[in-house]
């Protein structure tokens, strides 16, 4: 199974992590790191470090992060260069945690990459856009 971590700007990861949970109920080889104010990159790299003691690696790692070049993001970076078993995804929401955590038993690390960048971008929904669509396709 392949391990995931949470990395986010305040309490977000926590959070998502619980709100999947309450969806898929308790995961496994999964964990959260929070940057709080007053915290630096190299704080976080130490909490990730301490956090991957706990973690079976063996089918890779997924860092998955809220912004493309924060400070969640630069601190796994710094680990995930360090191996080709690394790899860290940006713009982390909830549809992209819950496709990636059914689907980490039994895919590469590359598919889950794969997964969770297209369900990130399919839950992505405009209401009106939807709404339109879906009476345009009544009316044909």
């Amino acid at each position: 199974m392949i391990a995931i971590i949470l990395g986010s700007h305040g309490k977000f990861s926590k959070e998502l992590l619980k709100s999947s949970e309450m969806i898929l109920g308790k995961q496994e080889n999964i964990g959260y790191v929070t940057l709080e104010p007053g915290e630096s990159a190299d704080d976080l790299v130490k909490k990730y470090e301490d956090l991957i003691k706990n973690l079976d690696l063996r089918e890779g790692l997924l860092f998955m992060v809220d912004l493309f070049g924060g400070s969640p993001f630069n601190a796994a970076s710094r680990i995930a260069i360090t191996s080709e078993n690394i790899d860290i995804v940006t713009g982390v929401n909830l549809p992209m945690l819950l496709e990636v955590s059914v689907s980490r038993d039994f895919k590469s690390l590359d598919d889950i990459v794969r997964t969770a960048i297209d369900s990130g971008l399919d839950a992505i929904k405009s209401f009106k856009e939807n709404f339109n669509d879906n009476v345009e396709e009544e009316l044909e």
